[in-house]
């Protein structure tokens, strides 16, 4: 969940109350009127009158958020990449399993001086990736590889429903693991961050 806050929204001539909802790609309000703007539709965005104006597929919105229209804006024109929300810094040692997505591979390999694709002690990440719920018993190898402060990202598909969501939330879980953060992985897949319980580091 990202940002929510109260807004006036000025669309097609017409002003609405409601609340405006700033995620990772996308801007939405919710109120009087239903209106979900992704950002790889946004043409322009500006501030008008102190409000954020974005202008996407033709239309204009303006999005009236107070004295956050400036944060907004500066996150719209530099959305953060999928490494970023994912945390992963250039001096992390970072293990990938079963996580075939070449771009994220590609970008990862540009990011970090190495990727192993296979378990390393004291690791600062992990992906792994899980298509069907027999994949998240390396969960407890996964476990004893990471560092006290280290991350485990489970990468699963998104709307199946005979492996979703619940189960690997239930596996970590299981493993004496919190859930800590989700962030979309991809169009098909989505990511849980896992950790070990500050109390047990």
């Amino acid at each position: 969940m990202g940002a929510i806050i109260d807004c006036k929204l000025t669309y097609e001539g017409k002003a609405y109350a409601g609340k405006a909802f700033l995620e990772t790609d996308y801007l939405e309000f919710k109120g009087d009127l239903k209106l979900k703007v992704p950002f790889k539709s946004i043409t322009a965005a500006a501030l008008e009158k102190e409000a954020l104006q974005v202008k996407f597929d033709g239309r204009r919105a303006l999005f009236d958020v107070g004295n956050q229209s400036e944060k907004w804006l500066q996150k719209i024109l530099n959305p953060k990449s999928l490494l970023d929300k994912l945390g992963v810094k250039p001096e992390h040692k970072v293990c990938v399993l079963k996580v075939a997505d070449e771009n994220f591979l590609t970008d990862l390999g540009r990011r970090v001086s190495k990727v192993n694709h296979r378990l390393v002690s004291e690791s600062d990440v992990i992906f792994l990736g899980a298509e069907k719920e027999s994949d998240l018993a390396a969960l407890a190898r996964c476990k004893v590889s990471i560092k006290k402060d280290g991350a485990i990202w489970v990468v699963n598909p998104k709307g199946q429903k005979n492996f979703n969501e619940n189960h690997v939330l239930a596996a970590g879980k299981k493993m004496g693991l919190v859930d800590v953060k989700v962030v979309k992985f991809s169009e098909t897949h989505t990511a849980h961050r896992f950790v070990i319980p500050k109390a047990q580091r």
